[in-house]
């Protein structure tokens, strides 16, 4: 594939200004930072960038991700647990189901198929932009 693809993570997810109790490092840190680590033998590594973000406005369902690419559906997930015990098994799920994300050319990710830690958590799936040749005008089709 041509187009970048690119791993959207909060970093702020699980913090203590969400919590209200102190902690060092919140979870979305603990993710990223896993993600990082994983990423530099992952097979597409050159395909897709991991991009960090303050904060993903879905804190009553931290941990939060996105995979996003041009011409592709756009998925959020949230609801990702990512405490000590778990943040390794959970990036290796966001990693599997970003290479599921990657081979489609749609960017569709069913259900069933999705690693099992991202299954309920999807939050949203946004249409891609559409392109310009094969969509009405801007507000065309909108009733009153």
């Amino acid at each position: 594939m041509n187009d970048r693809h690119i791993l959207f993570v909060c970093k702020s997810c699980g913090s203590s200004h969400k919590t209200k109790q102190y902690v060092t490092k919140s979870e979305g840190e603990w993710l990223l930072e896993k993600l990082q680590t994983l990423y530099d033998d992952w097979a597409l590594h050159d395909d897709f960038a991991i991009q960090p973000v303050e904060c993903m406005g879905v804190c009553d369902q931290a941990c939060a991700i996105a995979f996003v690419s041009p011409q592709k559906q756009t998925y959020l997930f949230g609801g990702l647990i990512a405490d000590l015990a778990n943040v390794e098994a959970t990036a290796k799920a966001v990693l599997t189901c970003a290479g599921q994300y990657h081979a489609k050319p749609d960017g569709l990710l069913t259900y069933a198929n999705r690693p099992e830690q991202l299954r309920a958590g999807a939050i949203a799936r946004i249409p891609p932009y559409p392109n310009n040749t094969n969509s009405p005008k801007c507000c065309d089709n909108l009733v009153n």
